[in-house]
């Protein structure tokens, strides 16, 4: 470690350190500002620096009035069936799919709205530019804790008359109704990147500072190779890990 180093980001590395090793374990309470003065040798706004850049980093979290706390870690997987034809038969859509695998309360709310197709939209789903779709924004919860935005892009002329257009779409989601109407699903796509949240992103979420969210985009496409469907997801980085697997011919 280089001497130059500011005293602020040389204590953060020794308390990123321990965090890592589980000496400070998750959940557990960071000491005080006046503690890691004293036991470090340092300013207490020194002590206060570090934390700060703990904080940015998403590694600890402040509780008012209670002190600071190393973040709880909690990984959700996405259940490998939870976009099969089986688990809609069985009447799970792909959040409750989610929710048994990892043993959580789900809840979800709904807002339904139509809305002229963008540019892009219209690209995926091959409509006009400004022809109607249909939007479902969902904030998705576990346990209460929301960790799951998404908003669902369909033409109307496939969900006019629908469940589709109604805050519970019936047992399977969105995909069983699609089906029943005629439009058999073929495959999904999925593409993922990354990034910081927006305001209103973290604020639904509810993220601390420095916490990325996971962006997937997924288009349903129907047997034909026609889009039905892109829905754009935002998922707490914090709290969902991604697996995929492929065959290898």
């Amino acid at each position: 470690m280089a001497s130059s180093e500011l005293p602020s980001r040389r204590l953060a590395a020794e308390l990123r350190e321990a965090i890592n090793s589980g000496a400070l374990a998750r959940g557990m309470r960071l000491p005080s500002e006046r503690t890691l003065s004293d036991e470090h040798g340092v300013a207490r706004n020194t002590a206060r620096e570090a934390i700060r850049l703990l904080t940015e980093e998403g590694l600890v979290v402040a509780i008012h009035g209670k002190g600071v706390f190393v973040r709880e870690k909690y990984r959700l997987a996405r259940s490998p069936e939870r976009l099969t034809r089986a688990a809609r038969a069985a009447g799970k859509g792909a959040f409750l799919g989610d929710a048994e695998v990892n043993q959580f309360a789900p809840a979800v709310e709904v807002e339904i709205r139509t809305e002229a197709a963008s540019e892009e939209v219209a690209a995926i789903l091959g409509v006009g530019e400004g022809a109607e779709v249909l939007v479902r924004e969902r904030v998705m919860s576990a346990d209460g804790q929301p960790i799951q935005l998404a908003t669902s892009r369909l033409p109307r002329s496939l969900t006019e008359g629908t469940a589709i257009e109604q805050p519970d779409t019936g047992p399977g989601g969105s995909y069983a109704r699609l089906e029943e109407a005629g439009h058999e699903l073929g495959h999904f796509s999925e593409t993922v990147g990354a990034r910081m949240p927006t305001p209103d992103e973290a604020s639904l979420l509810q993220l601390s500072a420095g916490t990325p969210i996971l962006v997937v985009r997924r288009i349903a496409f129907d047997t034909a190779g026609v889009a039905v469907e892109v829905n754009d997801m935002r998922l707490s980085g914090d709290r969902y890990e991604l697996a995929y697997e492929f065959p290898a011919d």
